[in-house]
């Protein structure tokens, strides 16, 4: 009996670790000359096996190529939306047309905005958001799809005032008025943020400029922040948002990673080497089931950024060379899903 019952543990065990072994997601933005269709993209995904998806806008040829398809899609709200869906007639509209339309489509989050920031060109976005983030979230709710899908906004680390160490976490101070209400939001509705972790940002700002630590190749321990060992940066960032949440009602917050990548040109530290190592070294981490020093013991979810190079990307030389594929779709890196 003694035995049976060990086994019996032991695949319980098993059976939790393997559902929480998480897909790696890839993001699908559309900002560049000679892309491939939408159909031809879909094809890509389940030829590469990923089987996770974010997009921008609801656009409609990509809702349409992935019928019936098994990958399960991020469904993002532009921020110029973010106003009219403060009207709950237009939200309801909203999901109706780009949810509620596709059945056969398997939506897992809608993120209504990102990277609203009151200190850049989207501070115009900051009133619109919570009442259009509760607006979508009530219409998913009236359609009885909040079992499926959850409703968030994506944040970034260009909110947060201090990341280092991770335990000091802490938001701007104009900040914490915006993001508070919108933490108690999720807390109260057993909803997760979503946050685009960058590595590669971080390593730009650092004095010290240590490469290993932001690519997954640090021999050991850099940062031991009050006995908690941290060897990667992007734990560390990724902490740091958890740290800087909790004060604000979001201890119990899940973070999915719906942003990280390094770019392979136009910039300090950009090579196709770099890049590579990073994607590789990122995805090994995300699905294994160490966590992060806070968080240990569990797969993060994370999104790659970005599926393709973007040549149209305004901004930095950099944005425009995030892509794992060419728009030829030829693999820029050997990754495996």
């Amino acid at each position: 009996m003694e035995s049976k019952l060990v086994i019996l543990a032991l695949l319980v065990i098993t059976i939790l670790a393997v559902t929480d072994a998480q897909s790696v997601g890839v993001c699908y933005g559309r900002i560049g000359d000679g892309l491939p269709s939408p159909q031809d993209v879909v094809k890509l995904y389940q030829n590469k096996g990923i089987t996770r998806m974010r997009i921008y806008d609801p656009d409609q040829a990509t809702l349409q190529a992935l019928k019936g398809t098994n990958i399960e899609l991020m469904l993002g709200v532009p921020n110029d939306a973010l106003q009219s869906l403060n009207d709950q007639n237009a939200a309801n509209t909203w999901v109706n047309n780009n949810v509620v339309k596709y059945p056969d489509v398997k939506f897992r989050y809608i993120a209504v905005g990102n990277e609203v920031d009151p200190n850049n060109e989207n501070s115009k976005y900051v009133n619109f958001l919570l009442p259009a983030l509760q607006n979508v979230h009530n219409a998913i709710k009236s359609a009885n799809l909040d079992n499926k899908i959850k409703v968030s906004t994506a944040t970034y680390t260009g909110l947060l005032d201090k990341t280092f160490p991770p335990s000091n976490g802490v938001f701007k101070d104009n900040v914490k008025g915006f993001i508070g209400p919108i933490i108690k939001y999720l807390a109260q509705n057993n909803l997760p943020m979503l946050a685009n972790i960058y590595p590669y940002f971080g390593y730009l700002g650092d004095p010290n400029k240590n490469l290993p630590y932001a690519l997954f190749t640090a021999p050991g321990t850099v940062v031991n922040d009050n006995g908690r060992m941290y060897s990667n940066l992007f734990d560390a960032q990724l902490d740091a948002h958890y740290a800087a949440q909790a004060p604000l009602g979001g201890q119990n917050v899940e973070i999915v990673v719906s942003e990280s990548g390094w770019p392979s040109a136009g910039g300090d530290g950009t090579t196709l080497d770099n890049a590579g190592t990073y994607y590789k070294n990122l995805i090994r981490h995300v699905k294994g089931t160490s966590g992060t020093p806070l968080k240990p013991g569990r797969s993060i979810e994370t999104y790659l950024f970005a599926m393709f190079d973007e040549n149209k990307k305004t901004g930095a030389e950099t944005e425009k060379h995030f892509g794992i594929f060419s728009p030829n779709q030829q693999a820029k890196y050997q990754l495996s899903f």
